[in-house]
């Protein structure tokens, strides 16, 4: 049959198809309309009707999804990366949020893949910057930060209509190493050990919360006194200590020539603590009797601390304080828990580990999950997942599951240690 060769009248706000004194087929395609108000149409051009036909049916159905990309100069990936860390993310997320997403962008996704045009990037692209991170000595959780970043950016991209499709939700990030996230618990021997070194230091009741109650670091940092009640033995739980941020306060005619954070005149850009956002993190947590009777002797060293400094004591309410007073810093604090290790003879491991240690050792006493829930400031509807990522089945747990396994199925004696006594004793 003969391709049409006339322009045919079409009602508003359908597609025109044309044949064009060029000799190839046209199309206007309605999609909207500009920020100004008015109408946007886009032009498309092929050899042959056929072809035009299925185009413009492609596009339609982007339009009608919401998919198009929308009128105006496409964004490179750079550009969109750099408006969005700044002006969408940053109002709305945490100061940490932030800080990984700020720092995603600039030192690797803009480097990396910015000068793309973001409705031409394609999965491929970013599975190369993974690789590429990498080789350059990158671990595979640096990459998966990056990932990360890219696929939540780019789906506020696609929400907004400047581009059709969320690469990065469709590339694959690195195989994480099993052994890079796996976590083992300290135990209960190992516990003991840290707490005959705590009992020797200041601010020893830091640790055991820590190691006891499994109060995530800000938690504990951003603990006040009007937060703890001693008399009925238990604490609130109601903000978060974030890290310090500084910023230059030498003034460009005298630079001192330091990082910002070692600035002689340097300048707190940061509020000290946010309002725990969630339901589940703001919550009361029991305090077993030892930790009460540490934070009685805690508070009348901290009185004593501040007799002592007299004009020097920065005022803060806050129950865990630098020897002069004021909020201890979460970096101090990190470096207090690896000389906590060293001097208790305890292997090495994260400050978060403490976390996971709480939560096992929990599970281990048989507390139910809902109280475990409870005293680690879990969402109900996360909970399962959570405890799945923190509960640990240690050793112990395994060796007494097999025990109680041979009582059952074999009747076994409820202590073979003491039967097998008794039998060399015959």
């Amino acid at each position: 049959m003969a391709e049409e060769k006339k322009r045919t009248r079409r009602a508003n706000g359908e597609s025109a198809i044309y044949l064009g004194k060029d000799g190839r087929w046209h199309a206007r395609v309605p999609m909207g309309y500009k920020d100004d108000g008015t109408p946007y149409r886009r032009h498309l051009t092929r050899p042959t009707r056929k072809e035009l036909v299925d185009e413009v049916r492609r596009l339609e159905k982007q339009r009608d999804e919401g998919s198009a990309r929308q009128p105006g100069k496409p964004w490179t990936v750079a550009k969109w990366l750099e408006h969005w860390v700044q002006n969408i993310a940053k109002p709305v997320v945490s100061e940490n949020t932030y800080d990984g997403y700020e720092v995603a962008v600039r030192v690797h996704l803009v480097p990396g893949i910015g000068r793309h045009r973001i409705d031409r990037l394609e999965p491929e692209h970013l599975e190369s910057l993974y690789r590429r991170m990498q080789s350059a000595g990158s671990k595979a959780g640096t990459a998966h930060q990056a990932h990360r970043t890219a696929r939540t950016a780019l789906g506020e991209a696609v929400r907004r209509g400047h581009a059709a499709k969320n690469a990065a939700a469709l590339a694959k990030p690195p195989r994480m190493e099993e052994d890079e996230n796996e976590v083992e618990p300290y135990s209960v021997d190992e516990v003991q050990s840290l707490l005959l070194e705590v009992n020797k230091r200041r601010n020893s009741a830091r640790w055991m919360l820590a190691l006891a109650l499994g109060l995530r670091q800000g938690e504990t940092l951003g603990l006040r006194w009007s937060d703890v009640d001693l008399d009925n033995e238990y604490l609130k739980l109601r903000r978060n200590r974030l890290r310090p941020k500084y910023e230059h306060g030498c003034g460009e005619a005298a630079p001192c020539g330091r990082k910002a954070g070692y600035c002689p005149a340097r300048v707190q850009v940061r509020r000290e603590t946010k309002n725990t956002k969630s339901r589940a993190g703001r919550r009361a947590v029991p305090l077993p009797g030892p930790l009460v009777v540490m934070l009685r002797s805690h508070r009348e060293a901290q009185a004593r601390e501040r007799t002592a400094a007299v004009n020097l004591w920065t005022e803060s309410e806050y129950v865990f304080t630098k020897p002069l007073g004021g909020p201890l810093s979460p970096n101090t604090d990190y470096h207090d828990w690896k000389r906590l290790l060293e001097d208790a003879g305890v292997r090495d491991g994260r400050l978060h580990d403490a976390r996971h240690t709480a939560g096992t050792v929990q599970m281990l006493l048989g507390v139910p999950d809902r109280v475990i829930d409870q005293i680690m400031g879990w969402e109900p509807g996360g909970a399962a997942r959570m405890r799945a990522r923190y509960l640990h089945v240690t050793d112990p747990m395994l060796k007494e599951a097999a025990r109680k396994i041979e009582r059952a199925i074999w009747g076994a004696p409820e202590n073979p240690a003491v039967d097998k006594d008794q039998d060399n004793e015959a």
